[in-house]
This record gives C-alpha cells, sequence and structure tokens, in this order.
C-alpha cells in the first residue's frame, strides 16, 4: 500500500506554495527568455522583430497541442493517484507520450508544407526581408518541435505527481540555454557563425532539447510514482479519449488565441509593420505576468484534480480562494508595470520614435485587462481540473473571436489605430461575466456534491 500523495494531505496553502513556486520561478525564466529572445532579435533590425513576431500564431499553435494535450494528462493522471488506481496512471502517461510523438509529425507537415503560404498572406512580398526571415525562422521552430514537445509532456507527468521542483529544473535548463546561446549564434560570437534571425531559432530547439532531456532522465530516476516503459505499449483509445475530454478544449482554447494573433496583425500590418512589432512586444512583456500565474494553474490543477478524485471539498474550495489571491497580486504588478513605465518596457527592444509614439499608449491601454484577466485565468483551470474544460472553451472562444477581434476591427474602421487597442479590455469584461457565471455553475453541479472532509 502505496503513501498518501502530499496532495491529499499537506496544508492547501503549504501545498500549493510547494507546488506552484518551482512553477512559476520557472514560468518567470520562460518568460524572461522569451523577453530577451526578442531583445536580441531586435537588435538585428525592426524588420527581423517583425518577421518573429508575426510567427507567433504558428508557435502559439504549435505549443497549444502540446499544453493542452499536457493539461487533459495532467488532470486524468492526478486523479487517478487520488483514487489509487495506479495502472490508469501508468497507461494515461504512455498515451500521452504517444500523443506527443504525433504531434512532432503533424508540425513537421506545418513546417514543410504550410509556412510559406502563412507568411505571404500577411507580408504579400517574398522579396521582403521579413518574409525571408520569417520563413527560415518558423520553418526550423515547427520541423524540430520534437524538443519542445518532449519538454512538455515529461513536465507535465513530473507535475501531475507533485514533483514541480524536477519539472523547474527541466524548464530551467532550458530557458537558459537559450538565453546562453541567443547572442553567440545571432551575432556570431566565440568563432560561431553570426545566423541573425535562424540562430534565434536554433537557440530556441537546442534549449527545449535540453529540457526534454532533462524532463525524461528525472521521470525515469526520480519519479516513482510512474513506471513508464514501452515494453508492450500499445495505444489505449478509452485513455486518449479521457485525456482529450479535458484536453481538446484547452487545445482549441490556446489555437484560438493563435486565429486571434493572426487576425490582429492582419488588422494592424494595414496601418504600418511597426504597430505589428508592438503587438509582438507586447505578448513578450505581457508574459512576464501571465507566465507565473500559469505556473501557479501548473500547481493549482493537479491539487484541485487528485482531491475532486479522493473526495475532499475544503482543500478544493481552499485551494481556489489562495489561487486567486495569489493571481491578483501578480496581475496587480502587471498593471503598474504598464501604466507606469511603458517606454521603458518598449525601451528595451530598441523603439524607435514611431514605435514609442504608438506603444507608449497602446501599453497602457492593453494593461487595464490585467485587472479582470487574473480571475478569468483561474477560474479557467478550474473548469479543466474538474473535467469541464468545454467551460474554458466558450469563455475563450466568446473572448478572443466573439468580442476582441470583430471590435478590434470595428476599433480600427472607427478611429484608426489608436482605438484599436480598447478592444482587449472590453474583451475581457465579457470573459469576466461569463467566467463567474460558470464558476457558479460549476460549484452547484460539481464543487458542492464532492464530500466535505
Amino acid at each position: 500500500m502505496k503513501n498518501e500523495n502530499k496532495m491529499g494531505v499537506m496544508p492547501v496553502n503549504q501545498l500549493l506554495l510547494n507546488m506552484s513556486l518551482p512553477m512559476m520561478v520557472s514560468m518567470l525564466v520562460q518568460a524572461l527568455y522569451n523577453i530577451v529572445d526578442s531583445i536580441f532579435v531586435a537588435r538585428v533590425s525592426e524588420d527581423a522583430l517583425t518577421a518573429v513576431s508575426l510567427a507567433f500564431p504558428i508557435q502559439t499553435l504549435l505549443i497549444a497541442v502540446g499544453a493542452g494535450t499536457g493539461v487533459g494528462i495532467n488532470a486524468l493522471l492526478s486523479k487517478s493517484l487520488g483514487e489509487k488506481n495506479y495502472e490508469t496512471a501508468n497507461q494515461t502517461a504512455m498515451n500521452g507520450i504517444f500523443l506527443a510523438v504525433l504531434s512532432f509529425i503533424l508540425f513537421v507537415a506545418v513546417g514543410l508544407f504550410a509556412v510559406k503560404p502563412f507568411y505571404l498572406s500577411q507580408v504579400k512580398s517574398t522579396d521582403s526581408e521579413i518574409y525571408t526571415m520569417g520563413i527560415s525562422y518558423l520553418s526550423i521552430v515547427c520541423i524540430c518541435s520534437f524538443g519542445i514537445y518532449g519538454q512538455l509532456i515529461f513536465e507535465k507527468l513530473l507535475q501531475s505527481t507533485g514533483m514541480t521542483f524536477y519539472s523547474m529544473l527541466s524548464q530551467l535548463a532550458g530557458a537558459v540555454t537559450n538565453i546562453v546561446l541567443d547572442p553567440i549564434l545571432i551575432f556570431g560570437l566565440l568563432g560561431m557563425p553570426k545566423m541573425g534571425v535562424t540562430g534565434a531559432a536554433v537557440a530556441t530547439v537546442v534549449g527545449q532539447c535540453v529540457g526534454a532531456v532533462l524532463g525524461v532522465w528525472f521521470n525515469l530516476k526520480c519519479n516513482h510514482e510512474l513506471q513508464l516503459s514501452i515494453k508492450g505499449f500499445r495505444p489505449n483509445a478509452k485513455i486518449i479519449g479521457k485525456i482529450y475530454q479535458v484536453g481538446l478544449p484547452s487545445i482549441i482554447m490556446q489555437a484560438i488565441g493563435s486565429v486571434m494573433t493572426y487576425g490582429m496583425n492582419l488588422i494592424l500590418i494595414q496601418f504600418t509593420s511597426t504597430a505589428t512589432a508592438i503587438f509582438g512586444i507586447y505578448f513578450k512583456l505581457q508574459s512576464f505576468f501571465f507566465m507565473p500565474v500559469i505556473g501557479l494553474n501548473n500547481g493549482m490543477v493537479p491539487i484541485i484534480a487528485y482531491n475532486f478524485g479522493a473526495g475532499k471539498r475544503s482543500r478544493i474550495v481552499k485551494t481556489i480562494r489562495y489561487s486567486l489571491v495569489y493571481a491578483f497580486m501578480l496581475m496587480f504588478l502587471g498593471f503598474l508595470a504598464f501604466q507606469l513605465i511603458p517606454a521603458q518596457l518598449l525601451g528595451m527592444f530598441e523603439a524607435s520614435d514611431e514605435m514609442l509614439e504608438i506603444g507608449v499608449s497602446a501599453l497602457r491601454i492593453i494593461g487595464v485587462h490585467f485587472l479582470i484577466a487574473w480571475f478569468c485565468i483561474i477560474a479557467g483551470s478550474v473548469f479543466q481540473a474538474v473535467g469541464n474544460g468545454v467551460y474554458s472553451l466558450i469563455v475563450s472562444v466568446a473572448r478572443q473571436l466573439v468580442i476582441l477581434l470583430p471590435a478590434a476591427y470595428i476599433l480600427a474602421k472607427i478611429g484608426g489605430l489608436a482605438l484599436v487597442w480598447w478592444a482587449f479590455p472590453i474583451a475581457e469584461l465579457m470573459s469576466f461575466a461569463v467566467s463567474a457565471t460558470f464558476l457558479v455553475i460549476t460549484w452547484k453541479k460539481v464543487i458542492s456534491k464532492v464530500p466535505e472532509n
């Protein structure tokens, strides 16, 4: 008989911090990498920064498939451990690895066949430097995506069993490798050839591979909750179905972000490519505050899922309450930064006078939605943890496709570039109303039915 997992017995606030802080630190380093990566690319040229910014929708889609699948694995595996069903937990892990391999194969095809038409739909000319640099960057990222999928899945296995410290180490190793290699490969330091934007892509892939290798190592050597073996493995349609029952809404939800970003790029580039670069900078900067909240979520979801499986309602409720408080604190810091030092933030990216003129007001306007987003993020993860991922999907579709993109298009027509940015706070208000409604429904229909012990 195995001892009770810490997710069922440790005091909740201590447990949440124990589970989340390593993930928050690693996510913070990941966000730092995202910012540093763009800072180095911006020193090549503004066109280089725009090329990388335009790649963001496909990169978001690539990560969405891996992270969304990981959410499904996380929820099912943690629930199985809570129920003491170790056979299902092991099968979930192996089927998750199988799904990661299939995802990699899919994006090899994207890298070979979809990247060129994707860029051409935005820049309109194959003679453009933005087009040439973008093709090189995004093709490498997609074709060599085995690293990111390995990293994402094996980290989720560690998180699902409460071993977030080791997950943090694998993420840190990948991000630090990335940061170190960026200037070396982009600018040709230490005898390496000067590769420009291509060097940024190579650094990204190498960092992901380092994280993946460590993830495999930690699972095999340290994760005693799982027994990973390919011997006799056969894909299990029932388990894959359960993984995607929770994971598919998450994949679609994040993929919708890819569609939104693509749509916003099309709207903004009609004004100036500088506006598109600013939008790309915003995504890098906001990740510095959003990524730690995602780290908080990564610690929160397995705790809720475990105690949902174990039938411990009070621990679920306490986890949600503490998560809301910590998420608000993090996002409020983001709001202050965007309001008080937007020019300094843009200055890190070699901002031109035109970029500062457009970007300062843009960051201040978009930053308003930080005051609302914290609640929506936590609520969405609660839905996923108890198996109602479709609620998160509905909120995401409504926010990004029903409200944000149409609002941005209309505001662009009415008031030009200056008004476009208000689409973000408008969409977040709607998201808050729908998320709050679904959280009340989830409480009444699901959480309140869990035994109080």
